[in-house]
This record gives structure tokens, sequence and C-alpha cells, in this order.
């Protein structure tokens, strides 16, 4: 699904899936470098980071192994509750191990802070966060993130594996959701 399928649905696309993949690319890169002769493992936070995840490995030319965690603090609203729940948790073992933590966003940070800090207790060599989108102004928990896609205004958006009540994660452009829509 593009923007232009659900157009009617947003206000405004902030960015298109040929930035989305462009930026993708540099970011990969990046971790390439960082990790040069290290095995690194990413942990998606699930649903929203499959896309990032999916993309972001494709694009990489070192060997990545995965692993998924499932974290809500939403519920169907729009902003976060501040409570964390641990739905699924890894199947793999941290210790010793270079960990990359994959969202699709960080906002209030709340529900990372908690996510860091409990993969922090399991003795990894290193611990780093990828987010595809970040929203500074909505920040209230500092969290230190080491590779960023693009940072976004404080608006509630979709596309690019982000939802609203289940819709629009499939939109590969990212898109702030029109208020009639959830209002």
């Amino acid at each position: 699904m593009d923007a232009a399928d659900v157009m009617s649905d947003l206000s405004e696309v902030l960015y298109t899936a040929d930035e989305i993949a462009e930026r993708i690319s540099e970011v990969a890169a990046q971790i390439d470098e960082d990790y040069e002769g290290r095995e690194v493992l990413m942990v998606g936070v699930l649903n929203g980071a499959v896309m990032v995840m999916s993309d972001l490995q494709r694009a990489m030319t070192s060997h990545v192994q995965m692993d998924w965690m499932a974290v809500s603090s939403y519920g169907s609203g729009t902003q976060s509750s501040g409570v964390v729940r641990i739905l699924k948790d890894l199947n793999t073992e941290l210790e010793g191990r270079h960990v990359i933590v994959v969202e699709d966003i960080i906002d209030t940070g709340l529900t990372l802070s908690y996510l860091m800090s409990n993969l922090a207790s399991r003795r990894p060599a290193s611990l780093e966060i990828m987010t595809m989108f970040s929203k500074p102004e909505a920040a209230e928990m500092d969290v230190e993130v080491k590779y960023v896609g693009f940072e976004i205004p404080n608006q509630f958006v979709v596309g690019y594996g982000l939802d609203y009540a289940g819709r629009y994660r499939n939109m590969r452009d990212l898109g702030i959701l029109a208020p009639h829509v959830y209002a």
C-alpha cells in the first residue's frame, strides 16, 4: 500500500518509500562498518519493527542474527500509557553478545528505557539502539540512540510498520494520520 491509497486518512506524507529505503541503506552501511569482524544479534521489537528489521538486514553485507520481543505500552490509543508489558521474550541468550535493539519509533522513551534496563541485566558485550523514527519533542526519558533513521515531529504517524488500531502498517511511506480518523 502507498500513501496515495489512503490519502484521505493522512494530513501529510513525511517520508516516501524511496526516502526510507535510502536512509535504511545508509544506516546498514554504518552498522556494517561499526561492527566489522563482530557478529551482531539484532533484537526486533514487535510488531512495528518488522519492516525496519527486514529491510535493514537485507541492506547489510555482514552476517546478522535476529530475535524478537513483543513489548506493549500503547493498547489501542494514540499515546504511550507508560505501563510496559513484555508479551514475548527472547529465545536467545544475550550474555557476551553484541546486541542492537531495532525499533520502529521512539517517542516518550518510557518503553525503551525499561527494555534497555531489562536487556542490560542479561550482560551483553554491547547494547545499542537503532530506531527508524524518533520524536525528540515527545521524550520523557533520556535514552541514548546510536542509529536514527529520521527525526519526526510529535504527531501521530502511520506506515512503514507503524499502525493505528492494526491498520496502515503495510503502507510503504510514513504519514501523519489525520485527526478525523482517530478522534
